[in-house]
C-alpha cells in the first residue's frame, strides 16, 4: 500500500485549495492507515497552532536583524553590494592566461578536426 506523500498531507492540513479527486483518495487512505492518519493529525495541529499564534505568544519580539534577513532573502536583493573578489597574484595571472590559451587552442583543434571529418564524410572518404 502506497502512503500519501508528506507534501500532499501538508496540503490537506492547510486546506487552502478546493478538494480534488486525489484529495478524496488520499483521505480514504488516511482513514485506513494509522501512520498517515497520525501524520495528518500532527500537521493539522501545527497548522492550527500557527494560524492562531500572535506576536505576544513569542517569549520576546525577534530582533530587527531577523526581519531584515527575512526581507532580504524574500526579495533576493542584497542589502549592500558584495566587495569584488581579490585579484589573483601576478604569477597566478600568467598561469591562468596560459591555461585559457591552452583551452582555446584545444577547442580550435577539436573544431577543425570535426569540420575536416564532416567534409570527409560528405565526400564519402570516411564512413
Amino acid at each position: 500500500m502506497a502512503h500519501v506523500e508528506s507534501a500532499h498531507l501538508v496540503e490537506l492540513a492547510l486546506r487552502n485549495a478546493t478538494p480534488t479527486d486525489a484529495d478524496a483518495e488520499a483521505l480514504r487512505h488516511v482513514d485506513r492507515c494509522a501512520r498517515c492518519r497520525d501524520e495528518l493529525r500532527m500537521l493539522t495541529r501545527v497548522v492550527a497552532a500557527a494560524r492562531t499564534a500572535h506576536l505576544v505568544d513569542l517569549p520576546t519580539a525577534p530582533p530587527e536583524r531577523v526581519w531584515q534577513h527575512i526581507s532580504r532573502d524574500v526579495s533576493d536583493t542584497p542589502d549592500t553590494p558584495r566587495p569584488p573578489a581579490p585579484a589573483p597574484a601576478p604569477g597566478k595571472r600568467v598561469l591562468l592566461a596560459l591555461l585559457a590559451l591552452a583551452a582555446a587552442a584545444g577547442i580550435a583543434v577539436a573544431l577543425r578536426y570535426l569540420h575536416e571529418r564532416s567534409g570527409l564524410v560528405r565526400r564519402g572518404v570516411v564512413r
